[in-house]
C-alpha cells in the first residue's frame, strides 16, 4: 500500500513537473517569437538625420567631382569641335565620348554592387577615385581618338560608377521623413560641381591649355572624393541591405516597370540638354564664352531646384513631384526653348529648365525605396543603371544627328527632347 502511494505520489511529482517544463518552454517559445520582431522593428528605423547629414555632405561632393565633371563635358565637347582637335573626328564621335562614360559608369553598375556586397562601401569608393584620376591624367595626354575613348570615355565611366554604386544608396538608409529632402541636397552637388567646373574647365583651357585642364581635373577630384570616402559611412547591416546586383523577380511588378520605363525615357532627354546648350549658343551665333555661362547656368538650375524637389516631395508626395516637375520640364522645352534665339533668353531658359532636369536623380532613390524597400533597394537600383545604359549612350548622338539632317538646325532636336519629357508622363 505504502508503494502504490508512493508510485502513485511520484507520478504525481512527475506529471506536475513535466506541465511545469511544458509551460516553461511555450513561454520560452512565445518570448523568442516576439523578440526578433521587436529587435527587427528597432534595426528598420533610420535616425532621419545625425551623422546622416554628414553623409549628405560628403555625397554632395562625389556627386560635384563625378557627375558634376561628367557636366561639365559639354565645354570640352564645343572646344573639341570647334578646334578639330584630334584628326579625323567628326562631332558624332566626340558626342559618343560623352554619352560612353555615362552608359560604362552604369554598365558596370551591377559588378560595382557585388564589389560592394563584397568589400563594404569605402573599398568600392577607393576603386572609382583610382579610375575617374587614372582616366583624367590618362586624357591629358591623348594623342589620337581612340586614347581619349578609352581615357575619357570607359576608365572615367568606371570611376562613375563605382562612386556613384558606393554612395548612391547610402542616404535612404539614414532617413525617413527627411528622405527625399536629404537625397535631392546630395544630388544636388552635380549641379554644384557641373556649374564650378563648366567655367573652370573653360578658363583653364583657355589659359593653360587642355592637358593640364583635365590633369588638375584629375588632381582635385582625387583629394576631394579622398576626403569624402573616408567620411561617409553605411547603415547596410543595421538595416540588412540585399545588395543583389540583379533580382528579376522584380519585374513581376508592374509599378517596377513604369518605374524603369521612366527613367528610360527622362534620360533620352536629359543627356541632350545636359551636353548640347553650350553648341546650341554657338549654332546660334553666339560666343564660345556666351555657351559656357549658359550651360554653367543650367547646372545651377539644378543645384537649386534638386533641394526643392527634394523637399516638395516629403510634402507633397515623391511620386507627385516626380510626374510634376517632368510636365513642366517637357513644357520648358517646347515653349521657350524653340524660341530662344537670343543670350538673355538662353540664360533664363537654362535656369528655370535645369531646377526640374534633373528630377530623375533627384527622386530615384526615395521613389525607389517608396516602390521595393530599402533591402532590395540596391538591386532595384543596379537593374535601373543598366536599363538606362542605351539612352545614356546614344541620347547625344540621336541629338546631333538629328541637327545634322534637319534644315532648321536645332529644331528637330528641340521638339525630340520636349516630346520625349511630355510622352513619360
Amino acid at each position: 500500500m505504502r508503494l502504490s502511494l508512493r508510485l502513485k505520489g511520484a507520478a504525481s511529482a512527475t506529471s506536475a513537473t513535466s506541465d511545469d517544463s511544458n509551460n516553461a518552454e511555450v513561454e520560452k517559445e512565445a518570448e523568442q517569437t516576439l523578440q526578433p520582431t521587436t529587435t527587427t522593428q528597432s534595426q528598420d528605423v533610420p535616425p532621419d538625420g545625425g551623422y546622416g547629414w554628414v553623409c549628405v555632405a560628403a555625397v554632395f561632393m562625389i556627386n560635384a567631382h563625378t557627375w558634376g565633371i561628367n557636366s561639365a563635358y559639354g565645354v570640352f565637347l564645343a572646344h573639341y569641335i570647334s578646334t578639330s582637335t584630334f584628326r579625323g573626328a567628326t562631332s558624332l564621335d566626340y558626342a559618343f565620348i560623352g554619352g560612353l562614360s555615362l552608359s560604362m559608369g552604369l554598365l558596370i553598375a551591377p559588378g560595382a554592387t557585388v564589389f560592394n556586397r563584397l568589400y563594404g562601401t569605402r573599398y568600392t569608393l577607393l576603386v572609382g577615385i583610382f579610375f575617374q584620376t587614372l582616366s583624367l591624367i590618362g586624357a591629358s595626354f591623348a594623342k589620337d581618338l581612340w586614347q581619349l575613348v578609352l581615357s575619357q570615355g570607359v576608365c572615367f565611366g568606371w570611376g562613375i560608377g563605382f562612386l556613384f554604386v558606393g554612395s548612391v544608396g547610402v542616404i535612404p538608409q539614414w532617413f525617413t521623413k527627411k528622405r527625399s529632402l536629404a537625397n535631392g541636397t546630395s544630388a544636388a552637388g552635380s549641379g554644384f560641381g557641373g556649374l564650378i567646373y563648366s567655367l573652370a574647365t573653360n578658363a583653364m583651357i583657355k589659359n593653360i591649355g587642355l592637358g593640364w585642364a583635365l590633369r588638375i581635373l584629375g588632381i582635385v577630384t582625387c583629394a576631394v572624393n579622398l576626403v569624402c570616402a573616408i567620411l561617409v559611412r553605411d547603415r547596410s547591416k543595421a538595416i540588412g541591405s540585399a545588395q543583389l546586383a540583379f533580382d528579376h523577380k522584380l519585374f513581376l511588378r508592374p509599378e517596377f516597370c513604369a518605374f524603369e520605363a521612366w527613367g528610360f525615357f527622362s534620360m533620352l532627354g536629359y543627356v541632350v540638354l545636359n551636353f548640347s546648350l553650350p553648341n546650341y549658343a554657338n549654332s546660334v551665333g553666339l560666343t564660345a564664352s556666351q555657351g559656357t555661362v549658359i550651360g554653367a547656368v543650367f547646372q545651377l538650375g539644378q543645384m537649386l531646384g534638386r533641394p526643392i524637389i527634394g523637399y516638395n516631395s516629403d510634402t507633397f508626395g515623391r511620386l507627385n513631384m516626380a510626374i510634376g516637375t517632368t510636365v513642366l520640364a517637357a513644357i520648358f522645352s517646347l515653349a521657350i526653348w524653340i524660341p530662344a534665339h537670343s543670350y538673355g533668353v538662353l540664360v533664363f531658359y537654362a535656369i528655370v529648365q535645369g531646377t526640374v532636369a534633373g528630377t530623375f536623380w533627384a527622386t530615384v532613390a526615395p521613389v525607389g525605396a517608396e516602390l521595393v524597400g530599402l533591402k532590395i533597394l540596391p538591386s532595384a537600383l543596379s537593374i535601373t543603371w543598366l536599363v538606362i545604359t542605351l539612352p545614356m549612350l546614344f541620347s547625344e548622338p540621336i541629338g546631333l544627328a538629328i541637327v545634322d539632317y534637319t534644315p532648321a538646325a536645332y529644331l528637330g532636336t528641340q521638339i525630340f527632347t520636349g516630346e520625349l519629357q511630355a510622352n513619360v508622363t
